[in-house]
């Protein structure tokens, strides 16, 4: 199970907002590709990036500073937040970036997923925010009637990377990750998840170990690393333990 470091950019920083919301956002590093070097030496595998401007402009903004990062680090990260064409998919793709994720599109223009899978198989994750098990889009702001396990089976047979599954209610809350919902996820679509939205302590870390063989291929954190109450280097080593589909 990979241990996903988040950095969620606002106006050029490194901030993490509490269910989503804007106007609740706390600032964690004025220079966001100090922090991605930062969470590499503290042992990352990869680095979970999102363009927080970007998800409710619905084009990228930060996009600059993400790239950036791309090419500073030696680890592989994967972007969000505001890729709306596959132009956006492309440039950064091309520009060092491993893997980026479409949200609000694949409700939208679910054409677009197909085209990016295509064009770039096995780089593509699907981006799902829930709400009560609905999908929300337009950076959080908008609930939908679409059920998260309906939209990922819409899109049975593409080579997708992952979905990012993120329960809004907890994401930045420390509340702990749902579990029932990821496991549900994974038993009734077969995809691999990534799980995010909760992570408090390494009690959440072990909470999702029994996952692993389900097809849980990793979980994101922000908060809990941010203000120490879950230790990096700790949690990728017991992360590393875990058994993965045979």
């Amino acid at each position: 199970m990979i241990i996903f470091p988040a950095i969620d950019l606002k106006g050029g920083v490194c901030v993490r907002l509490m269910q989503g919301d804007p106007d609740r956002a706390t600032v964690y590093g004025q220079d966001p590709v100090a922090v991605a070097r930062h969470w590499e030496a503290q042992g990352a595998e990869w680095l979970h990036l999102v363009d927080l401007d970007g998800a409710f402009s619905k084009a990228p903004v930060n996009n600059g500073v993400i790239l950036d990062i791309a090419r500073t680090v030696s680890i592989p990260v994967q972007v969000g937040g505001g890729i709306r064409t596959l132009e956006n998919a492309e440039a950064y793709l091309s520009g060092g970036v491993a893997r980026v994720i479409l949200g609000t599109v694949a409700l939208r223009q679910p054409e677009l997923v197909t085209q990016a899978c295509g064009a770039y198989p096995g780089r593509i994750a699907l981006g799902l925010d829930a709400r009560d098990g609905l999908v929300a889009v337009e950076g959080w702001k908008e609930s939908t009637r679409t059920d998260a396990v309906s939209l990922v089976r819409s899109f049975g047979g593409l080579p997708l990377a992952a979905v990012i599954y993120t329960d809004i209610h907890r994401d930045g809350m420390r509340t702990g990750v749902n579990i029932e919902a990821t496991r549900r996820l994974m038993e009734e679509t077969g995809v691999p998840v990534i799980a995010s939205g909760g992570v408090s302590s390494m009690d959440d870390v072990e909470s999702l170990l029994p996952l692993v063989p389900l097809g849980l291929m990793g979980v994101i954190t922000g908060r809990a690393i941010y203000e120490g109450t879950l230790d990096l280097r700790e949690a990728i080593t017991r992360a590393r333990l875990a058994k993965a589909p045979q």
